[in-house]
This record gives C-alpha cells, structure tokens and sequence, in this order.
C-alpha cells in the first residue's frame, strides 16, 4: 500500500512533547500498513479487529491502546491510504469523520 501522508501523524506528535507516546504506536501501524494488500474493508477488520468500518472507504484505527485515533480513507482498487486525522479521542470526538 502507498499511504498519503505520514506528515499529518509526525506533526501529531511533534506538537506536544505529552503526544511523543503517540509515535512509536504511530510507526508500527505504517510499516504494518505498508506492507499490507487492502482490497476491500473486509481485509481491513480481518487484519486488525478493532476498526470501525464507516462509508465510503473510511476507516477508524485505534492507536496506543486505544489512547489516539486515526482516521484513513482507503482506495481500494489503487491500494492507496490517505491519512486524514490522527490525534486524541477529546480531538476526535470534534470532527465530521465522514468529511474531514
């Protein structure tokens, strides 16, 4: 998979010295993505098990045991991965997932 674009999760745990936690977790989640073949969102939860499937291609990760949440929307015939979000659930919880 390509994922589009890690900068928005570096910048994540740049911003706070309290967030650094956040980017180990964050890193192991990439190189596992990377590696990864996701051609449908069946292939996303038989992977990981604990994602939230929404419409049209998003996807919802839990990070450090459920401390960040990461928000992709995922091309599936491109094998794409477009990060959209990633930051606390107090963060999360004020956005639109389905637009952002």
């Amino acid at each position: 998979m390509r994922i589009i674009s890690i900068s928005t999760i570096k910048s994540f745990w740049e911003s706070k010295p309290a967030f650094i936690d956040a980017k180990e977790p964050a890193l192991a989640w990439y190189r596992h993505a990377l590696k990864a073949d996701r051609e449908s969102p069946n292939s996303v939860k038989l992977d990981f098990g604990q994602v939230s499937i929404l419409q049209d291609g998003r996807v919802v990760f839990n990070i450090a045991g459920n401390k960040y949440s990461l928000v992709v929307w995922i091309n599936y015939p491109y094998r794409v991965i477009y990060i959209r979000f990633f930051g606390t659930h107090k963060q999360y919880d004020k956005i639109d997932v389905q637009t952002i």
